[in-house]
Order: structure tokens, then C-alpha cells, then sequence
């Protein structure tokens, strides 16, 4: 019970207790002065009456006394009057039964009124003849106590009403920065870090709400620096400073894990982007000057490639660039090479200071795995090749001579995926995600989607996701995934949660979250809790459209995470708004772990620091040997992922 009905009901009680004081005290003094003038009443009736019929009692005139009493009968309020004679044999009587009008019957049995009778001698002369005894009538004392009491119980009823409302308004009035503190110890609970600047005068509601504030602004400070070191590590060990693109490490290791697809084909592009005679810049206009030059370069880079999905881009060394792009056609890549040249010549054409020939750009499309290695060597030829033939020019090719197995041109894939919508030929696949600290306790389970070349190849949704959304088709295509999803059994799956992979452009189609949101809602109990997973590039971008979206699917009982999270260098902070379930760390880092002085060991380690101070669980994506689940241990990691579990199943 809530401080606000405790002190409410105790002043209700309080004042109830007053009430049934002075409603019993007015009672008794009432009753007590009314059996009073009852018992005087009936002494001087009888005392005058008695001196009135003496002479006529000594004459015996019996007619004149009976007119007497008749008339003091019939006036005034009396139960009885008789005379009697010295024998006691009743000479005049008269009686009056005791019916009280406008009086409750129940009030007349609960607070019974004595009713005492009088008596006095009637003489003649020194001769006793009688005695007359007389006895109200309590009629008129019952009416007069029940309307004392009546009204005093309707008096003291609208003053309780209207103490209660006072009291109940006065005390939200008063309880209102105690209401706020409850909020904010809530908010802090949820990593939300609100302040009251509205202080309250009373003294000690004031230290209370002082004190919250100061808790709060020391919590908040706590997590922002956990956050600041993390990003500064990962910003250290894995981005370059000058243009804050990756590094060659962060480059490495992005090329490293998207090429490590067991069950899967890969295909991408890699372009390697050279400026042109940056050693003459720095020699002719300063080193600040080449700086800011690398700095545009380094724009023009990232402004090409911003539409798409999961590409990582670094300053390899001087002016030496790269675009790893995977999961993107080789058409894709000559439109971003194209982008980049374009990018160039606005930059020469734009700023007088820069050369007229910026760069080129050399790049390959690969559809197998291939190492960094090759794909540099691959690319710096393309790129020679592409110096040869003028000013800010570029050249992309195959990389192997192989006959290709997957679609070309953005036509053949549109067939494709029509076909795939139109016969909902899309395959399930999963993946179990276990505790680390018990890898037969289940979590969760990944639903991985495929679909099947007319060549019986299988594809990954890394390959004809990105080529979907360009296409305009991936809300259908998220639409077929979670309707095959909201069909398992939860039972025969062995878990009550699955995670589906969506993307935000989805939550761009009203239609699709109009739909998704009412299925949500009509889902049967034996279905899975559903696990919306964004990867942390695509939720950075679309943060506020997502931020409306997981309200809503938390509302309905179901989850938000976040997967290949550390891949762009976002800062943390966006995390205390969006409170995804988890956080899934890009196998890029995992893949770091087999090293043992690798700064991913520290970048981790305060990654789930951070993470933990939020209540979200964080996830080790890629785990594939005995080595990296013993050291994700030691690095307090909460679930384990990959082949070292489990393999892709289908569903």
C-alpha cells in the first residue's frame, strides 16, 4: 500500500475515532438531560395536579377531579395518570401507549429512554385521601434526541467528506517529490537518469530529494565513463584518428570473419582507393594541409558508400584507402566506385587548393571466399590499371574467371525474388544460443533464412537481403520469415524465444508494422516470444524509427536485440533509451580473441561492463573453438554463439 492511502486512511480513521467520541458523548449528555426533564416533567405535573384536585377530592366530587385530569391528560405529553385511593384501588386513570412517530424503530430499541414516574399524597386538610402518580410520555424526548443526533452525524458526515478531499488533495500536494523520487528510482532502474530541479520546501522531503539527485548524477557519471572507455578502446585498437574511418586491423578482422561462412556462399567487393601524389601535398602546402585533404577523401569515401549495409571502411596508411563491402553485387560496386570518382572530381572542381587528379580507385567482386591477402594484391592491380587511364578514374572486375552461379544484373535478381514472394519459397534455418555458464541451457534460437537458386544453390540472407531492400522487397520478404516463425511450436522447439532478424527499412511500411503488430497481439500461447534482432549499424541509422518500434512489440510481451554490435563506432549512450534483451558482439572481435595480446580482450571486457550496468545481456557471436569460450568466460560473457555449440539447422 502506497504512503499516500496509508496516510489518508490514517487521518480518515482518525477523524472517525473523534466522531464516534463525540457522537457517543453527545448521546449519553443528551439522553441524560432529556430523562432528566422527563423525570422533572412528571414531578411538577403531579405535584400542581395534586394541589388542584385537594378540595375537591375531600368533597368527593370524583366528575370535577376526572375533568381536571382529563384536560392535564390531554394537553401535554404523558404516558399514565392515576389516582387511587389510601386501599390503592384506582379512582381515575388515564394511559397513553407509547407510539413515536418520525423516529426509527431501531433507534427507539438501540438507545432506550428511562421514562420515571412521580407520585405525591392528596390531602384534605391533615386527612391523606390518595396519591395521584404520574409518568411522561418519552415521545417528544425520543423526537428531540434523534434529530440532536441526526443532525450531528449529518454535520460531522459532510465534514468528513470534505476533510477527506482536502486531506486527500493536500496530501498529493505535499507527496508530489515524493511521487517524483519514486519515478526517478524507477528511471534509474531502467538506466534513465532524470533530475528534479523543483526542490520541496519541506526540510526533510528536500534532503531526500537532494540526496536522489546526487545518487543519480554519480550513476550517470559511472556509466559514462564505462561508456568513454569503451569507445575510447575500441576507437584506440581499431579507428584511425585522422579521418575516423577503421584502421588496418579493424580492416582485417571485418575481412576475416564475413569470409568466415561455413554453411554459406559468400560473395562482396573490396575497393582500394589511392590518392594521388599526397607526399608532393604535404612537401608543397604543409602536413595540415594533406590532413584535411585525407579528411575530405575520407568523406567523399564514406558518402559513397553510406546506403550500404555492413561496409567497412578504413585509412589503411597515407593515402591509401579501402571499402570492404560484403553481400553487395559487383554492380553495386562500380556504382559506388563510380560515386567515389564523382566525389573527386566535385572536390578538385570545389576547392581551389586541391589538385585536379585526387585519386583512383581499383576494386574486385568476389564470389568465394578469399583472403586479405588477395583481395589487396587483386585490387592494387586493377588499381594501376586504373592510373594508367586518366585523372580520378576507376576499374572494378571479377575477381575470378569462373562462370558465376548467382544472379548478374539487378533484373535477374528481381525475378528471382519474385518467384521467391510469390510461392514463399524461403527456408528456415536456426541456431542455438546457449549461457556460457551452462552450455545446455538454452536461450534462445536465431532464425536464419535461405532460399534456393533454380541451380539448387542456397543462398544466405546476407547475399539477397541487401539486393531486397534495393529492390524495395524486404518488408514482403520479413513479412514470409515471421509468419513461418509465428507458426513454431514453442514446445517442439525447444525454446520460447526466437530471434528474426528484420530491418528497419521494413519498419518504414506502415502496412507492415500494422500488420505485424496485430498478428503480435492474436499470437496462440503456444508460440514463441519473439526476439526483433537489428544489426547495430542499421539501428544507429534508423534509431528513432526503431526507438517507436520496440515500445510497441515490449508492450506485447516480446524483445529487441542488437547483432554484429562493435561493427560501427557509434557511441554507447543510444543504448539506455533503446534497452534492447542483448547485444550480440561481432565475430570480428570474437576472431581477435585467438590472439592473446589483442586489445579485443579489454574492448570486450568493458563492452559487457557497460552492458551490464544497463541489464542487457551480452552475447559472443562466431565462437569456435574451446580457446575463445574459456577466455569469453573469463570476459563475464552471458551467451555463447557458433559452431562450437551448434550448426544451422533446418527448422
Amino acid at each position: 500500500m502506497t504512503l499516500y492511502r496509508q496516510l489518508l486512511i490514517f487521518t480518515l480513521v482518525l477523524f472517525l475515532v473523534l466522531f464516534t467520541c463525540t457522537w457517543i458523548i453527545k448521546l449519553q449528555s443528551t439522553r441524560s438531560f432529556l430523562e432528566a426533564q422527563l423525570e422533572s416533567h412528571a414531578q411538577d405535573t403531579a405535584t400542581s395536579l395534586g394541589l388542584s384536585i385537594s378540595p375537591y377530592i375531600a368533597e368527593n366530587d370524583i366528575a370535577t377531579i376526572e375533568t381536571m385530569i382529563n384536560v392535564v391528560f390531554d394537553r401535554g405529553y404523558y404516558r399514565t395518570i392515576r389516582l387511587t385511593d389510601l386501599s390503592d384501588t384506582v379512582l381515575i386513570e388515564r394511559t397513553l401507549d407509547v407510539v413515536i412517530s418520525d423516529v426509527p424503530t431501531w433507534f427507539i430499541h438501540a438507545i432506550p429512554l428511562k421514562t420515571p414516574g412521580a407520585s405525591t399524597l392528596i390531602t384534605a386538610g391533615w386527612t391523606q385521601k390518595g396519591s395521584l402518580y404520574v409518568e411522561s410520555h418519552p415521545g417528544y424526548a425520543y423526537k428531540t434526541l434523534w434529530e440532536a443526533i441526526y443532525n450531528m452525524t449529518k454535520v460531522f458526515g459532510i465534514t468528513g467528506i470534505i476533510v477527506l478531499v482536502l486531506g486527500a488533495l493536500g496530501l498529493r500536494a505535499l507527496l508530489q517529490p515524493l511521487r517524483r523520487v519514486e519515478q526517478q528510482a524507477e528511471d534509474l532502474c531502467k538506466k534513465q537518469y532524470t533530475f528534479q530541479n523543483k526542490l520541496p520546501r519541506t526540510r526533510e522531503l528536500r534532503r531526500v530529494v537532494v540526496a536522489m539527485n546526487s545518487m543519480t548524477a554519480k550513476v550517470k557519471k559511472m556509466f559514462d565513463e564505462q561508456a568513454r572507455v569503451a569507445n575510447r578502446l575500441r576507437k584506440n585498437a581499431y579507428s584511425d584518428v585522422l579521418t575516423g574511418l577503421g584502421n588496418r586491423r579493424y580492416l582485417q578482422w571485418q575481412v576475416a570473419a564475413r569470409m568466415d561462412k561455413r554453411d554459406t556462399s559468400v560473395k562482396g567487393a573490396f575497393l582500394l582507393v589511392q590518392v594521388h601524389n599526397l607526399l608532393e601535398l604535404n612537401q608543397e602546402k604543409g602536413y595540415q594541409r594533406g590532413n584535411q585533404f585525407l579528411q575530405k577523401v575520407a568523406n567523399c569515401i564514406r558518402e559513397a558508400t553510406r546506403g550500404l549495409k555492413n561496409s567497412a571502411l578504413s585509412h589503411i596508411s597515407g593515402g591509401s584507402f579501402a571499402a570492404f563491402l560484403p553481400d553487395v553485387t559487383e554492380e553495386d560496386a562500380r556504382h559506388v566506385a563510380a560515386a567515389i570518382a564523382r566525389g573527386f572530381a566535385s572536390l578538385a572542381s570545389e576547392d581551389v587548393g586541391c589538385p585536379e587528379n585526387v585519386g583512383h580507385i581499383g576494386g574486385v567482386s568476389y564470389e568465394q571466399v578469399t583472403s586479405l591477402k588477395q583481395l589487396l594484391s587483386e585490387a592494387d592491380r586493377i588499381l594501376r590499371a586504373a592510373q594508367n587511364q586518366g585523372p580520378n578514374t576507376w576499374i572494378v572486375e571479377l575477381l575470378s574467371s569462373e562462370p558465376t552461379i548467382t544472379p548478374r544484373g539487378e533484373h535477374e535478381w528481381k525475378q528471382l525474388l519474385d518467384q521467391v514472394l510469390n510461392n514463399k519459397e524461403i527456408t528456415l534455418f536456426s541456431q542455438s544460443v546457449v549461457m556460457s555458464s551452462n552450455l545446455k541451457q538454452l536461450m534462445h534460437k536465431e532464425v536464419l533464412a535461405r532460399i534456393t537458386l533454380p541451380t539448387g544453390q542456397m543462398l544466405n540472407a546476407g547475399i539477397f537481403i541487401p539486393l531486397a531492400e534495393r529492390l524495395r522487397r524486404i518488408s514482403s520478404i520479413d513479412r514470409i520469415v515471421i509468419e513461418k516463425a509465428m507458426l513454431v511450436d514453442s514446445g517442439k522447439l525447444e525454446s520460447n524465444e526466437l530471434a528474426v532478424n528484420i530491418s528497419p527499412s521494413s519498419l518504414k511500411d506502415v502496412s507492415f508494422t500494422t500488420w505485424l503488430l496485430s498478428n503480435l497481439k492474436q499470437m496462440p500461447l503456444r508460440a514463441p516470444k519473439i526476439i526483433f534482432e537489428f544489426a547495430e549499424f542499421n539501428a544507429t541509422q534508423e534509431l528513432g524509427l526503431l526507438l517507436d518500434f520496440a515500445k510497441e512489440v515490449k508492450a506485447l510481451g516480446h524483445f529487441i536485440g542488437l547483432d554484429h554490435f562493435g561493427q560501427s563506432f557509434a557511441n554507447f549512450g543510444y543504448l539506455k533509451s533503446l534497452q534492447p534483451k542483448y547485444v550480440k558482439i561481432d565475430r570480428a572481435f570474437i576472431d581477435e580473441l585467438k590472439e592473446e595480446d589483442s586489445d579485443s580482450h579489454f574492448f570486450i571486457g568493458s563492452l559487457t561492463s557497460v552492458a551490464h550496468s544497463l541489464d542487457i545481456l551480452v552475447i559472443a557471436e562466431g565462437v569456435e573453438d574451446e580457446a575463445q569460450y574459456q577466455t569469453l568466460c573469463d570476459l563475464n560473457i552471458d551467451g555463447i554463439q557458433g559452431f562450437y555449440i551448434d550448426q544451422p539447422r533446418e527448422m
